[in-house]
């Protein structure tokens, strides 16, 4: 039994003494109206969590860090991969299948009208004669939503569109968070490559010097051997990186769709030095409601708890009006005969009684996919406070520990050149100085690597901030109702 009827409605249905009017109406009012779960609230972390708000709180410089970075190129290839993007392209493709899904849904609000039309010329049995005969007809029907699952059908359609248009936005930060994090990986490794050529030319240089002097007796030749082994191997890493940014300079030609050429005589243009990202020390709690992703998945807990009222309001009867109006012409013989009709009905009630059960699986199953909504919104609100303050660690560990990174460059360097004058003076050891050489070349690579880690901390944080995005204003349930 699909109804959820007293016992008393019930029977006094089956009394052949209560009129059928009285029977529908006793139906109809002992049906509840199905409820529907709660939405998820945005979400609000504690008033305590990064309460001071940087760059005065303002979100629309928030989604401007890139041109903060000085660097016109990095805006245009965020640009161009935008355009290339095939996750781009297929967030557009959902927002597009989400609004024809909201135009139906909305649709099964109102009355439908359907028009028809026939001719047929034959011999006629009642004029005894050839007939030409010609009939149109309009007919319309409306299904009044008692229960509101039309209306919670369209709720849930609208909230998918919210959804899809979130995850739009959502692809874009991923989009240009990739391409701004490609592109500096292809300019720290550029800057690597700088740091090894100098080296293999130093060692080059210091090869050739010592074979000179071995060969004039001034030096061992297993001096000479070392130095020329040691410029063998840079000379080695130097090859490595320079294939390794050849690798990154064809991941970017991928991401962006421009020509190879185009591209490399683009970056030869590109600004020498890497502009430091400005700290940001703190962020603003109401930054994680600005998630794009965030918000799709609450869009997805109200289309989710809305589809339960569909799911529940297929369990209740329906009501559906009919009527039609039409005309006729028949002429025969000369004379034409015409004749229009109209009608109102039949009025049908569906009242489910009997169907082992779907209905309330179908209500059961579409409660579990809103509690699985609500458990994975809940879990990524989570893993984006997470996100977040490991951005965070990681972009202050970065700038804590650059002065002392660079101390340390400068230190060894000096410590270096003091040693290679001294060994092409006479007075030192090749050994030492190629000790020296590699602390020196290690601190180098140390001080770019905690560049790339400073600016990698730094697009983390901007892609889990949301790239400052803006959350839509949701209309009110009255405006939704008058709609």
């Amino acid at each position: 039994m699909i109804l959820r009827l007293s016992s008393f409605a019930f029977g006094d249905c089956l009394s052949p003494r209560l009129p059928v009017t009285a029977c529908l109406a006793l139906l109809l009012t002992a049906c509840a109206a199905p409820s529907m779960p709660p939405t998820e609230a945005p979400v609000t972390p504690p008033a305590g969590w990064y309460a001071p708000v940087p760059h005065d709180g303002s979100l629309d410089q928030l989604g401007q860090w890139w041109g903060s970075l000085q660097d016109p190129l990095l805006v245009e290839l965020i640009v161009a991969a935008e355009s290339a993007s095939g996750t781009l392209a297929q967030a557009r493709s959902r927002i597009e299948q989400a609004r024809a899904t909201r135009v139906s849904a909305g649709a099964a609000l109102g009355p439908s009208v359907d028009g028809a039309a026939n001719a047929s010329r034959g011999f006629s049995q009642q004029t005894l004669g050839v007939a030409t005969i010609a009939q149109g007809t309009i007919q319309a029907s409306w299904e009044t939503d008692l229960f509101g699952g039309n209306r919670a059908a369209r709720d849930a359609a609208q909230a998918r569109f919210e959804g899809a248009q979130a995850q739009w936005h959502d692809a874009r930060v991923s989009v240009a968070a990739e391409t701004a994090d490609r592109y500096f990986t292809l300019r720290s490794c550029g800057d690597t490559l700088a740091v090894m050529r100098d080296d293999a030319g130093s060692r080059s240089e210091t090869s050739r010097l010592t074979t000179l002097s071995a060969d004039a007796g001034f030096q061992s030749p297993a001096n000479a051997e070392l130095a020329r082994a040691s410029a063998a191997e840079a000379s080695g890493r130097l090859t490595q990186q320079r294939a390794q940014c050849d690798t990154e300079v064809k991941t970017l030609v991928g991401l962006t769709d421009l020509p190879e050429p185009m591209l490399r005589e683009k970056l030869m243009q590109a600004p020498t030095r890497i502009v430091t990202p400005f700290a940001v020390p703190e962020v603003p709690a109401q930054l994680l409601a600005q998630r794009p992703d965030i918000y799709a998945l609450e869009r997805d807990v109200a289309a989710a708890s809305a589809d339960v009222g569909t799911a529940e309001a297929a369990r209740y009867p329906s009501l559906r009006l009919t009527g039609s109006i039409g005309s006729g012409l028949v002429r025969t013989q000369g004379v034409n005969t015409t004749s229009a009709t109209w009608s109102i009905g039949p009025l049908e009630l569906n009242v489910p009684l009997f169907d082992g059960g779907r209905r309330a699986a179908d209500a059961a199953a579409a409660r579990a996919r809103y509690e699985e909504a609500v458990a994975l919104y809940r879990v990524k609100v989570r893993d984006a406070v997470r996100e977040v303050e490991q951005a965070l660690v990681a972009l202050q560990s970065s700038i804590d520990r650059s002065a002392d990174a660079q101390a340390a460059a400068d230190g060894y360097r000096a410590a270096f050149v003091a040693a290679e004058a001294s060994y092409r003076g006479g007075l030192g050891s090749l050994i030492e100085m190629e000790d020296v050489r590699r602390t020196a070349l290690a601190a180098q690579m140390n001080v770019v690597t905690l560049q790339r880690e400073r600016i990698s901390a730094w697009i983390s944080l901007y892609r889990a901030m949301g790239g400052g995005w803006t959350r839509p204003t949701l209309p009110t349930q009255a405006g939704k109702s008058s709609q």
